[in-house]
């Protein structure tokens, strides 16, 4: 898949940000691959990816190799110099490359195994981090690090083998039900959920049944089938409409708010191609 004509110009817009850090490829000097947000290493090859961009570019391929170089022997991702390697950053990490077809790789492999080793005892994955102080709340894992790692393993064919999974997917099922904010950051299903954002930035409705689609434990299941439903009634003319847009992305063409989205939509149409299927 190349890049359509009418998204080049956004192509160019995040390649111009890849030295705002202070390194390249979005990254500062030392290595930190989440700073900068929007325009962070890990989120701008996302969005190159989501335009069409293929993987064997050479700006797509010096991204991962900057990735793997954070890579560690146990399976973790240190996406900053210091400091404690949370579960979500590897879970990142994981999903960026997974996207940029190396799921198969035997690092990445031991990076699965090491997720699966760290789950928590209700299915998810958490940080024991506590911005928020502890409470009841708190002793839940962390949903939109759970989506992350599951569109993560839907690259490495245990989706409908590993029962592990299996826990995660009912986790996120269960979400949908109790809505409240859980987990040591708090992420709820609320109003601001419930707004298709794109591109896949944080926790929403469009993310979330994305997600679940790949995974044969929830395509049948009420709660999913309700998130779906609500999914397609915010669709126009078959085609996703973005509804929030973080502000820093709002004059890419691809992801204009109010506006149905071209890839985004190509999402859609994956949704709907996994659930026949």
């Amino acid at each position: 898949m190349a890049v359509e004509e009418r998204y080049l110009g956004d192509v160019d817009a995040i390649l111009s940000h890849r030295y705002d850090n202070g390194g390249d490829l979005w990254a500062t000097a030392d290595k930190r691959l989440l700073k900068g947000a929007p325009f962070s290493t890990l989120e701008c090859v996302l969005y190159l990816l989501e335009l069409g961009m293929e993987p064997d570019e050479p700006v797509l391929r010096d991204a991962a190799e900057l990735i793997f170089s954070v890579w560690q022997r146990d399976g973790r991702f240190r996406i900053y110099p210091a400091g404690g390697i949370y579960p979500c950053q590897t879970a990142l990490a994981a999903q960026v490359l997974c996207h940029l077809g190396y799921g198969d790789d035997e690092r990445l492999k031991t990076t699965f195994r090491h997720l699966l080793d760290i789950q928590y005892q209700d299915g998810g994955w958490r940080c024991n981090k506590f911005s928020f102080g502890r409470g009841p709340e708190t002793e839940y894992s962390n949903p939109h690090p759970t989506l992350t790692v599951l569109d993560a393993f839907r690259f490495s064919g245990s989706a409908g083998k590993e029962k592990a999974l299996d826990r995660a997917v009912e986790f996120l099922l269960d979400h949908w039900t109790v809505r409240k904010p859980i987990g040591p950051c708090h992420y709820g299903i609320g109003t601001l959920f419930m707004q298709v954002e794109y591109p896949f930035r944080n926790y929403n409705l469009f993310e979330y049944v994305y997600v679940l689609s790949f995974y044969d434990r929830a395509k049948e299941d009420s709660r999913f089938l309700e998130a779906l439903r609500v999914l397609q009634s915010k669709t126009k003319d078959g085609q996703i409409v973005v509804e929030r847009v973080v502000p820093k992305l709002a004059g890419l063409n691809f992801c204009k708010k109010g506006e149905p989205t071209g890839p985004g939509t190509k999402r859609y149409q994956e949704i709907l191609a996994n659930v026949k299927g």
